[in-house]
């Protein structure tokens, strides 16, 4: 690290990203009740959605994202514009799905993120599904009355959780392993 600051060079870190969509039908899943009771819910359809698109780094906990109207190019395009600004001085290696939109001819990579794109059909390879999982759970049986009351939530959930929670649900101990081993080898 020394040598790194000596030289000036940026500092290298490493991100997830993907994006979710996130909609007015409710969230449902399994409750607990006594033996032979039926839970009752109120459960809304409406096709009211939007986008949520993020970045997690699994080893600080940092979380940064973005909502958006639709998943296509261009909106990614203005993710990867606005996430390059948020970065600063930093390089990071940004590991991500293979989604048409990521994929595009027409994006233009920021100088200062570096596309690593996951195997094929392996979601479950990326941390931060677990993240979107985590953050869906938290209205689990929740109706909403508009889709500005729903992003409302979504925004505070994302303020709610702290860096150590972050890192709780997204790090996985492969990429946490190697990029431990990583930091010994430079170190070295």
């Amino acid at each position: 690290m020394a040598l790194q600051s000596m030289l000036n060079l940026p500092t290298i870190r490493y991100l997830v990203q993907d994006e979710s969509r996130i909609g007015r039908k409710t969230e449902t899943g399994r409750v607990i009740t006594a033996k032979g009771v039926k839970p009752i819910a109120k459960v809304d359809w409406p096709r009211e959605a939007f986008w949520l698109y993020g970045v997690v780094d699994p080893v600080s906990g940092w979380h940064w994202s973005q909502t958006h109207p639709h998943l296509n190019q261009t909106h990614f395009q203005q993710f990867l514009d606005d996430l390059s600004r948020a970065l600063g001085d930093s390089v990071v290696v940004m590991q991500l799905d293979r989604a048409p939109a990521h994929r595009s001819k027409a994006i233009q990579w920021p100088e200062n993120i570096i596309p690593l794109f996951q195997p094929p059909h392996c979601p479950e390879l990326n941390p931060i599904e677990r993240f979107w999982q985590h953050l869906k759970a938290t209205w689990k049986g929740e109706n909403f009355p508009s889709l500005q009351a729903l992003q409302q939530r979504v925004d505070e959930e994302l303020a709610r959780l702290t860096p150590a929670q972050v890192q709780s649900i997204t790090g996985y101990d492969f990429i946490l392993d190697a990029l431990l081993q990583a930091e010994f080898q430079k170190a070295a």
